[in-house]
């Protein structure tokens, strides 16, 4: 059964959706049934700089960063969003980047768990559960 926030990729084309109502049925494009995006959350090869981590910046405002170490953000290798899911399911937000950009996204709400997701465009989906600490 699809489920509300997964995310789905043509294996043709390469769009990638992410399901804002579940349904029952398959979701097809180029004629073919898409396949689900699973999220990696352990510290696989590559994982230092793709898992989401949470910062405090100097003036108290929370920051979820990619990797422990900095991620490449060039024309070939790059973060192209990242996304934050409250654990209560009521907010959700998202930052497209750009090579070049700094993979970061300020939380401007006062939630205090999450479920942090960035997708590579070379090593796909990787997230983890963030938390504030107040």
């Amino acid at each position: 059964m699809i489920k509300e926030n997964e995310l789905y990729k043509c294996k043709i084309c390469g769009n990638i959706i992410e399901v804002v109502g579940a349904g029952n049925g398959e979701l097809v494009c180029c004629s073919e049934v898409m396949t689900k995006i699973e999220g990696r959350k352990e510290e696989e090869e590559y994982g230092e700089k793709h898992i989401p981590v949470i910062k405090r910046g100097l003036s108290g405002e929370y920051y979820v960063e990619i990797g422990s170490m900095e991620h490449p953000m060039t024309e070939e290798h790059y973060i192209e969003f990242i996304e934050l899911i409250s654990e209560d399911g009521k907010y959700l937000t998202r930052k497209y980047l750009h090579p070049g950009e700094k993979a970061e996204i300020k939380i401007e709400c006062k939630c205090t768990r999450f479920t942090a997701r960035a997708y590579c465009n070379i090593h796909g989906l990787w997230e983890s559960n963030v938390q504030k600490e107040e």
